[in-house]
């Protein structure tokens, strides 16, 4: 059955009536990569979201699949080793969708690290990541560095360096994962909150009371074991469970903006560091850079976080000093976002300072709760949590070992760079014909990959309609019809990142879109002007550091 809005209503009839092995709360990159591990291992799984998939933390990352170079001065050697090997096994399951980009690392006058230092590090970096070849870091003079990047501070930089890492969009890294796991048996919806857990009368929790927010039904979902993994909601899901006691969240907020190519016109990546210490990033994407990320304790609304102007004028601050010829405002900026980190309590500790690790809380009633982790670490974090729900399980079952990493998340035949490479050729030659541009084609497997097929197979300009509106028609019947698109917010911010990277596509279509979805998903007058202000109101929140404080 296909992953389609359409089937929403067979899916809820599928969450009532199964008793599942394990209920997974929560749609971001950890709830999806617990699922598509315990689906595929033979478990029989529900996962279900309160907002839409990956709408917290997983779609509001620096967006990149990389090792935590700066987790080497916490001496956090083993969480840097993880992931940094993680890096390539993910590339190998999403080529298309996880790219190898080079970094390169300005060494300043009087600031940070020495060349022999950084040198050194980076070498540490790569033996851990199990990085070799070409990919090794590679030091760089004075002249080579600014040959690379000439807009940096020219009387400040002593030298370079250039090191491995890899670039995605971790929205559609989690509705992939959240995709696979549906196809081995997942039953997986996005708009379903728990709002009860159930338990057993011997006081173990077996399952939820969930309102789906779309029709206001609510209804039982019974499962063996519950898993709780909601990211920054994790302790107010425990606290519904019992009063957290021990160990608990410690939420921090990181900030990125978005500005113009032509404000910053980059040549590549850059990994900077700023007036207090703290290492930023600055990384080309279409017509756009952004650059973040901000490290601030958070104690506000979880469901509401935005950008402040303090926290844009930090990042504008970062990007002027290291690149003196930008001379940025924070009228600048044309869009960007603030997400929380979900990281674990140490007394004592700045934000900064934390660390990445995920650990696993277990309750006396049963409850799994996993917190801390990084988005390049959620296959592994899920394993982990997956091998122990299996030795918890109160009925037993033969279950086979994790094998995720063999799990192709890319469809068809795109199984290396190479591949994705011809790929992208063969689609240039194929949209010409439209008098589409070379770009468009590089988005789409960006996107999609080899599922850009499907989009393109019905591809048809209505009289005076524009062909880049009929695309865009065909990627919104896509994406209600194969990723579970309820709404235009879904669309424009996590299906395709639009909201932050073509911010004048939405203004411009975001008409015709809402017309789309109310066609596709039977909208009246009503449905159509609460989506328009949904709308809206992202669209404000995505430039609320405008706002004089």
């Amino acid at each position: 059955m296909d992953f389609s809005y359409k089937n929403r209503n067979q899916f809820i009839a599928a969450l009532k009536r199964h008793h599942f092995d394990v209920l997974v709360i929560g749609g971001g990159i950890t709830g999806a990569g617990i699922a598509l591990d315990a689906a595929s291992r033979g478990l029989g799984v529900a996962l279900v979201e309160k907002d839409d998939f990956a709408s917290g933390t997983s779609s509001r990352s620096t967006k990149l699949v990389h090792g935590g170079l700066r987790y080497l001065k916490q001496f956090e050697f083993a969480l840097v080793k993880e992931v940094g090997s993680e890096r390539a096994v993910i590339h190998q399951l999403a080529p298309h969708l996880v790219l190898p980009e080079k970094m390169l690392l300005p060494l300043r006058e009087h600031r940070g690290y020495g060349s022999i230092l950084t040198s050194l590090g980076l070498k540490l970096y790569d033996w851990l990541a199990g990085v070799t070849g070409k990919d090794r870091r590679l030091m760089l003079t004075r002249r080579q560095a600014l040959r690379r990047e000439p807009l940096l501070k020219k009387d400040d930089v002593k030298g370079g360096a250039l090191y491995a890492e890899y670039r995605t969009d971790d929205g559609r890294l989690t509705i992939e994962v959240v995709k696979k796991a549906h196809k081995y048996g997942a039953t997986a919806l996005n708009y379903c909150q728990v709002a009860q857990l159930k338990y057993s009368d011997r006081g173990k929790v077996c399952g939820a009371l969930v309102h789906d927010n779309i029709s206001g039904e609510s209804f039982d979902v019974r499962s063996q074991v519950v898993v709780n993994a909601t990211g920054p909601w994790v302790d107010q899901l425990r606290a519904m469970d019992k009063p957290v006691e021990g160990k608990r969240l410690h939420l921090t907020k990181g900030v990125h903006i978005v500005l113009p190519r032509g404000k910053l016109p980059i040549r590549q990546s850059i990994y900077f560091d700023v007036a207090d210490g703290r290492m930023v990033f600055a990384i080309p994407r279409g017509n756009t850079t952004y650059v973040g990320t901000t490290d601030t304790d958070y104690l506000g609304n979880l469901d509401k976080v935005v950008i402040t102007r303090q926290d844009a004028q930090y990042l504008v601050d970062g990007v002027n000093e290291n690149f003196p010829g930008a001379t940025l405002h924070v009228e600048d900026i044309e869009s960007g976002w603030a997400g929380l980190r979900p990281l674990v309590h140490e007394e004592g500790k700045a934000a900064s300072a934390l660390s990445r690790k995920d650990e696993v809380f277990v309750s006396p009633s049963g409850l799994y709760s996993i917190a801390g982790g990084k988005l390049t670490g959620y296959r592994k974090m899920a394993e982990r949590i997956v091998d122990m729900v299996v030795g918890g399980l109160p009925q037993k079952k033969a279950v086979l070992k994790c094998y995720t990493q063999k799990i192709r998340l890319a469809d068809g035949q795109l199984t290396n760079t190479k591949r994705v490479g011809r790929y992208v050729a063969a689609l240039k030659k194929r949209l010409q014909k439209f008098g589409l541009e070379g770009e468009v084609a590089t988005y789409l497997c960006g996107n999609y990959g080899k599922q850009s097929d499907k989009i393109l197979a019905k591809l048809k300009a209505a009289r005076g309609e524009g062909i880049h509106l009929a695309l865009l028609k065909e990627e919104l019947r896509y994406g209600v019809e194969n990723e579970m698109v309820c709404s235009s917010v879904d669309f424009f911010k996590r299906r395709t990142g639009r909201l932050y990277f073509d911010m004048e596509s939405v203004l411009k279509y975001k008409g015709p879109v809402i017309d789309g979805l109310a066609g596709l998903l039977g909208w009246d007058d009503e449905g159509k002007n609460k989506d328009a202000l949904r709308l809206e109101t992202e669209l404000l929140e995505a430039r609320n550091f405008l706002k004089k404080e």
